[in-house]
C-alpha cells in the first residue's frame, strides 16, 4: 500500500452540472462549484451536509460513475473517468440504494462477489463482524433499510480495497448495528484504508472523523479536523448555548443583548444563543432574582460540531438570500 503522506484521493476544483432540468427552463443546473478536498490511508474523511448539498455526486465523481465539467480528481494516482478494472478492484463504494439484486439472500451474495477478488477477505468474517447471520435466510428485498445497509458494506469490503466509499452508511441502522459498523470502520482506519464517508448526521461525524469537509450548495464552506472546527467555534467570542428550566413564559429579553437569542423551546424551557459574556449570566441571574426564579436546570454549554454546521449553514443561506436580492434589484433597475 502507498505510504501514508500520499494521498489516495485529492479532488481539485470539481465542477458537475446535471439536466436539462424542467424549472429551469430546460438548462443545466450546477450541482458542485469548483469543490475540493484530499483523502488520506489510515484516515476517516467526512463530508458533511444536509441533503442535497452535493456529497452524493461528489462520491459518485470522485469513483468515475459519474463524469465531471471541470476540475480534476486523482484516485489512487489516476483519473477515475479513464480508470481499468485494475484500479476498480482496488476501491470499495457503497452508495445509498445498494445497488443488490433483490432475489438475492445476503451469504450466497456475498459468495458470488467475493469468487471476483484474487484475495478477497474471507466472507465468514464480514459475515460475523457485520452480524449478517441472523438474518441469512431472507432475501435482499425482504431485509430491513439496516440489514441492506449491512450486506452493501461487506460487499464493498470484500476486495480488501485501499480506500472505500460510504454513502450514508449509519443511514437506518439501529444502535446496535450503528456501533457494528462503527467498530468496522475504526478497524479500516487502523489497517491503513482510506475511508471517505457522506453524511448529514452530526454525531456520525463527531465520532469518527479524522478530517471534515463541511460542504453547502456545491462548496466546501469549511474544512478542519473535528477538535480545530470546534476550537474555532467555541472561541470566547463565538457563540454559547445556555439552556434552563424555569416557569413558563418568563419575560427576559429586556435585560438581554440584542446580539442574543433567547427562545421558549417548550412550556418552562428555555435556550439562549449567542456571543454569550460573563455580563450576560450575571444580568441574567440579576433578573431571575428579581423575579424571585430559581430555575430547576441549567446548562452551559460549548459548541458541538452539530453547532458549527448549524452555523455555517445559516450563514451561507443568508449570504444566497442577500445575491438573490441583489440580483432581483439589479434586474428591477434594468427595466
Amino acid at each position: 500500500m502507498p505510504e501514508a503522506l500520499s494521498p489516495a484521493l485529492v479532488i481539485d476544483g470539481l465542477v458537475k452540472d446535471v439536466g436539462p432540468v424542467p424549472a429551469l427552463d430546460g438548462r443545466m443546473k450546477r450541482v458542485l462549484s469548483g469543490l475540493s478536498l484530499t483523502a488520506h490511508y489510515g484516515q476517516v474523511t467526512v463530508l458533511l451536509g444536509s441533503n442535497g448539498a452535493g456529497k452524493t455526486t461528489t462520491l459518485e465523481c470522485a469513483q468515475g460513475l459519474q463524469g465531471r465539467q471541470g476540475g480534476t480528481i486523482s484516485l489512487l494516482g489516476h483519473d477515475p473517468e479513464h480508470a481499468d478494472a485494475s484500479l476498480r478492484a482496488r476501491v470499495g463504494v457503497m452508495l445509498q440504494d445498494g445497488g443488490l439484486p433483490p432475489a438475492q439472500r445476503p451469504i450466497p451474495l456475498l459468495q458470488h462477489v467475493s469468487g471476483m477478488y484474487q484475495d478477497p477477505w474471507p466472507v465468514q468474517e464480514l459475515v460475523e463482524l457485520l452480524d449478517i447471520a441472523s438474518f441469512s435466510s431472507t432475501s435482499i428485498r425482504r431485509l430491513s433499510g439496516g440489514q441492506k445497509q449491512r450486506v452493501a458494506l461487506a460487499a464493498a469490503l470484500l476486495g480488501r480495497p485501499e480506500i472505500v466509499f460510504l454513502d450514508e452508511p449509519s443511514a437506518g441502522l439501529d444502535p446496535q448495528s450503528r456501533q457494528l459498523v462503527f467498530d468496522l470502520i475504526r478497524r479500516l482506519r487502523s489497517e491503513g484504508v482510506a475511508v471517505v464517508l457522506t453524511t448529514h448526521l452530526l454525531d456520525d461525524a463527531q465520532r469518527l472523523a479524522d478530517y471534515v469537509y463541511i460542504i453547502d450548495d456545491g462548496r466546501t464552506v469549511a474544512e478542519g479536523t473535528v477538535p480545530e472546527l470546534l476550537s474555532a467555534a467555541n472561541d470566547p467570542q463565538a457563540n454559547r448555548t445556555l439552556t434552563f428550566d424555569a416557569p413558563a413564559g418568563l419575560e427576559l429579553t429586556k435585560v438581554l443583548r440584542p446580539e442574543l437569542r433567547l427562545q421558549e423551546t417548550r412550556p418552562g424551557s428555555y435556550q439562549l444563543s449567542g456571543p454569550l459574556l460573563p455580563t450576560d449570566l450575571a444580568a441574567l441571574t440579576s433578573e431571575w432574582a428579581a423575579q424571585g426564579v430559581m430555575p430547576s436546570a441549567l446548562n452551559l454549554a460549548a459548541h458541538s460540531l452539530e453547532d458549527v454546521f448549524l452555523d455555517i449553514a445559516e450563514t451561507a443561506e443568508a449570504a444566497r438570500v442577500e445575491a438573490r436580492q441583489a440580483k432581483s434589484n439589479q434586474q428591477g433597475s434594468q427595466r
